[in-house]
């Protein structure tokens, strides 16, 4: 029996062409209503997560930063995992050398060097602000939540990310699209946020139906009993799945939650 849904936002419920439709709002307070717990796990900060909470009409618990950070609707954090500062320090300096843009994410704020293209792009419709410093390296890294490495060449991203999980093996990094480097901490995965937050709530993670389209959602959908990939997922994360549904403008996260949660084939 499934206990709870724990849900990626972009390219899963939010889709970029259509935004959230009216079906998927409707199917997770459904969930709510009938008493199965609903998560959002995202990359993203809590701020901008609460806004899509908002925008369906629920209150639930945000998995921000792949699981660097577990709040509570209201903002209470129930775990968090800090990048380490020596780290940081070095990757910032290597990126900044390669002119590659970074977003900062310290205390739930989000700063950046540079207010560019690729920045305006980012918090477009994100519901999050962010602040421009002449310097990261004037600002203090003791509670950084991850770094994001961006960059409109997606295969500069890929060796990006080859680059730096060979280089620092201790840390988290994965793709989340094909522009964005997640950098974070290595035990930062949403996969650890479900364990967590399954055994706060008294169930196991095999009682989780996770459901995700992209590389940072692998660990939750090989963690969760039942692990969905959406039909627009990488190939990667369609390897892992025990599902695949279909795509998110075809709302896929509804059919995947009529076939398991509930039992219907959908038509």
């Amino acid at each position: 029996m499934i206990k709870m849904v724990v849900t990626d936002i972009d390219g899963t419920i939010y889709s970029e062409k259509n935004g959230l439709k009216n079906n998927v709002k409707a199917c997770m307070q459904n969930l709510i209503k009938n008493g199965i717990h609903v998560a959002i796990a995202t990359g993203r900060t809590y701020a901008s997560a609460k806004y899509v909470a908002d925008e369906i009409g629920i209150e639930c618990p945000l998995i921000c930063y792949q699981g660097g950070l577990i709040n509570t609707y209201d903002g209470k954090i129930l775990d968090v995992k800090y990048l380490p500062q020596d780290i940081a320090r070095k990757i910032v300096a290597e990126l900044r050398d390669r002119n590659i843009h970074m977003n900062v994410y310290i205390e739930d704020v989000l700063y950046v060097e540079n207010d560019n293209d690729y920045i305006k792009a980012y918090v477009g419709n994100k519901g999050i602000d962010y602040f421009k410093v002449n310097s990261f390296d004037d600002l203090s890294f003791s509670k950084l939540n991850k770094i994001l490495a961006i960059d409109n060449n997606p295969q500069l991203i890929e060796d990006l990310i080859k680059e730096l999980q060979t280089k620092y093996p201790e840390i988290y990094v994965v793709k989340s699209t094909d522009i964005f480097c997640e950098i974070a901490n290595k035990e930062a995965t949403k996969g650890n946020a479900i364990k967590f937050l399954a055994n706060k709530l008294g169930f196991t993670e095999k009682e989780v139906l996770a459901i995700g389209d992209q590389n940072n959602d692998i660990e939750m959908v090989e963690t969760a009993g039942i692990g969905v990939a959406m039909g627009n997922g990488t190939e990667e994360i369609k390897a892992k799945a025990n599902y695949i549904t279909d795509t998110v403008d075809n709302e896929g996260f509804v059919k995947a939650i009529n076939k398991f949660v509930w039992g219907k084939e959908n038509v």
